[in-house]
């Protein structure tokens, strides 16, 4: 038995182990992670691309300005719950188990999200989730249904019932996290949230304040708006998400069919008006308004023949790209909303923020209008982040970055180890400024089974090329980024690119290897 001096020394060793991992647990970065989906960086201005000076987006371009916007930075599987999955594992698609939107997330691997909660984070996801699977590893969640909706939606509550709420799911995903900021998280641990949008996703559709947004404004556009899909592999001319001949006139172009008279539209036309319908009359009024007019102009000049075909895909163009970039509006008037709370309420300084997307999206290059393929408008996601103290505030790293890095980024963040398993590695050396022995190259696999007709396509990227691997028809893309960045001609047969396709070659086998990827289906 142990004498009274014994036991008195032994009660303050465990006060004080307990009292120096508070200390700890206070002194360790909280970490706001701001997601949206299909955020392609030609509408954030920090990227200064093409839709920059016509849609600038000043709240999250304050992140480039305070921190860092990561100027390479890559997804491992460009679709939306693939994405996902591997953000939270930091694993490929094919390690982690997640490799088509149809699959389930398996919530019994090691998540990022378990290891912050178990050493110690007040853990929180809201908005869009898309994993099929109930979070773990969150002490507090609120999550969309599936895709989720933008008008009027329903959020699914920790009891597992859905409860519908009046508004805009961007503006209630951001009322939903910071009331969990201010009200319901406990403020003597560090937190780690992740607010997650269902916005710019398709079906495009903005908040009522937003509509005509852009409409004064000159909307560029891409080069390659007509693209002939010639000098590369045969499967791109197969694809199904062209603005000119799949992008829908009620669900994608807000021309719903009850307006239209005896105007015959061409094909397609699918999928109807879901979001128009979810609204309220008083939404429905300040909605028509605005588009009913805008319609009738279009179908009398479509019904008299003053438009070419060439003209009707860029009227489709620009409407898209007014409804996209309005949606991309309301998001980064969120991160405005959460940045101001952090200021006001003395979190700024001890509190890491990150803004980021799931993947890239075509706002018209290729005549396209959705993501999947390798190429670079849907192959690069934005990676912002601002870190006062450590992050160089201004700097623009080019290192090749990708989304499995994301865990073991925050790991090291709260002071933690990525174990084994994870693939990606931290990117806090870089932050730091630290980038002596990084990686050269990124693998990107795409497993989905033909929707949209985009074939499972396999690749490794460099600084300064691309080779892409079509395993159904057995056919190989090589691109110079450096001379051809929109990616217009593949040069995997020209001699002179002889020597660096046999490099990528062996360094897309080399990847494979490590990554352990499984036989090419």
């Amino acid at each position: 038995m142990m004498n009274s001096i014994s036991q008195y020394w032994l009660a303050l060793t465990v006060i004080n182990v307990i009292l120096s991992s508070t200390l700890l647990a206070q002194d360790r970065p909280n970490i706001l992670f701001l997601f949206s989906d299909d955020h392609a960086i030609n509408s954030i201005s920090a990227y200064q691309g093409r839709l920059a000076e016509v849609a600038p987006t000043p709240h999250i371009d304050r992140l480039a300005k305070e921190g860092a916007v990561f100027l390479n930075s890559f997804c491992a599987n460009s679709i939306c719950g693939p994405s996902r999955a591997t953000i939270l594992t930091g694993k490929h698609s094919h390690k982690n188990g997640f490799m088509r939107n149809g699959n389930t997330f398996d919530q019994g691997q090691w998540t990022v999200a378990k290891a912050l909660q178990s050493s110690g984070y007040n853990t929180a996801v809201i908005g869009k989730w898309h994993l099929k699977t109930e979070p773990v590893g969150f002490d507090h969640w609120e999550i969309l249904p599936g895709q989720g909706n933008y008008y009027n939606p329903v959020f699914l509550q920790m009891d597992g019932k859905g409860k519908r709420f009046e508004g805009y799911a961007t503006d209630l995903t951001t009322d939903k996290a910071l009331h969990w900021l201010e009200d319901q998280r406990d403020p003597t641990k560090p937190f780690f949230l992740m607010c997650q949008h269902k916005a710019p996703h398709r079906t495009f559709s903005p908040a009522l304040r937003h509509l005509g947004a852009y409409d004064d404004v000159v909307i560029p556009e891409p080069d390659n708006l007509f693209d002939d899909y010639a000098n590369r592999s045969q499967t791109l001319a197969k694809n199904e998400m062209e603005i000119d001949r799949h992008f829908d006139w009620a669900y994608d172009a807000k021309v719903r069919k009850d307006e239209r008279g005896d105007v015959i539209l061409p094909k397609p036309d699918r999928y109807g008006t879901p979001e128009y319908n979810r609204m309220t009359a008083s939404q429905k009024k300040t909605w028509d308004a605005y588009f009913g007019p805008r319609n009738q102009k279009f179908l009398a000049d479509f019904n008299a023949g003053k438009l070419s075909e060439k003209d009707v895909v860029r009227w489709k163009y620009r409407r898209y790209m007014r409804n996209y970039l309005s949606t991309v509006k309301a998001v980064d008037e969120s991160v405005g909303r959460m940045l101001d709370y952090l200021e006001k309420n003395g979190l700024a300084q001890n509190t890491i923020v990150i803004y980021s997307s799931d993947q890239g999206f075509f706002l018209g290059e290729h005549g396209w209008y959705d993501k999947r393929w390798m190429f670079e408008e849907s192959f690069r996601m934005p990676f912002l982040v601002r870190w006062p103290g450590v992050i160089e505030p201004g700097s623009r790293p080019k290192d090749l970055i990708q989304n499995i890095d994301y865990a073991p980024t925050f790991l090291e963040m709260a002071g933690l180890k990525a174990p084994s398993e994870v693939q990606g590695r931290s990117l806090v050396p870089l932050m730091k400024g630290e980038n002596e022995d990084w990686r050269k190259s990124l693998y990107y696999a795409y497993y989905e089974l033909g929707e949209h007709a985009v074939p499972q396509h396999f690749g490794v990227r460099t600084q300064t090329h691309k080779l892409i691997y079509f395993p159904r028809s057995q056919e190989w893309n090589l691109f110079d980024l450096t001379n051809d960045p929109s990616e217009m001609k593949s040069v995997h047969n020209d001699p002179a690119y002889e020597e660096v396709m046999a490099s990528l070659v062996k360094e897309f086998n080399r990847l494979r290897d490590l990554y352990e990827a499984p036989p090419f289906p």
